[in-house]
């Protein structure tokens, strides 16, 4: 019978092969259905921080602010531009630059603000940034945001700061716990990112994600690689079955 047969000698390698690459169909469609419940998190997370009421720092800084990534957010106070950053690899269409990621000082501790992009030629070094510097008090308007690390897949690791290290200006990834390193007063676990104005073309250019809100072809895929895995269990002992009858 074809089902003894699977398991005799001259069936034996086919055999595993087949049974491993089912095994690999259904964990990737396991995986699949993995990234559809983190996508359906992080849709909850988005639509229910944007349905929240705009956060006014200067009044209040959640102890759980943290997990409010993607609400808007408000706060008045004064940049300090000699602990000010630049993150590298941004594009304003496709023109490379910077974005600069300068502190905002309010009731005694301060916000890593994403001020928006500004060009690459004739900005590489700091002290050419003080150009876009916003003088006295100035009030932020935006969504909180997370830190960044270096992806997955791609991208560099920034230096991890150890004591007395040498400062560092340009950042490839806005790690807001190794970027706090060298600024010498308290600053939140978080940043903002500023809401784009209209039509504004001088630097420095604010901008916001574009974020689709959908759940994917997760679920599908999950569909196909679970249909592979049932071909290949199914369909094997039909095919020796077929090979005996010949």
């Amino acid at each position: 019978m074809s089902l003894g047969k699977m398991f005799t000698r001259g069936w034996m390698i086919t055999t595993v092969l087949v049974i491993t690459a089912a095994a690999v169909c259904v964990r990737l469609g396991i995986w699949q259905l993995d990234r559809l419940e983190q996508r359906r998190a992080f849709n909850a997370q988005v639509e229910s921080m944007r349905g929240a009421a705009i956060l006014d720092l200067n009044r209040n800084v959640p102890d759980d602010i943290d997990s409010m990534e993607w609400r808007a957010v408000s706060v008045t106070g004064e940049y300090d531009f000699e602990n000010q950053v630049a993150l590298r690899n941004q594009y304003n269409g496709g023109e490379y630059g910077y974005h600069l990621i300068t502190p905002l000082l309010f009731d005694e501790e301060a916000v890593l603000v994403d001020r928006g992009w500004i060009p690459a030629q004739g900005n590489s070094a700091s002290t050419d940034w003080h150009k876009y510097d916003e003088v006295g008090e100035v009030s932020a308007v935006g969504q909180i945001r997370l830190g960044q690390e270096k992806p997955a897949f791609g991208g560099l690791e920034d230096a991890e700061l150890s004591p007395g290290a040498a400062r560092l200006e340009v950042w490839n990834n806005l790690n807001v716990a190794r970027i706090v390193n060298q600024i010498p007063y308290p600053v939140l676990s978080i940043w903002v990112q500023l809401n784009p104005g209209e039509n504004v073309v001088e630097p420095p250019i604010p901008s916001q994600p574009l974020l689709e809100l959908t759940e994917g072809p997760h679920l599908g895929y999950a569909f196909q690689w679970f249909s592979f895995a049932a071909i290949l269990l199914l369909g094997y002992p039909f095919y020796l079955k077929k090979q005996e009858s010949q």
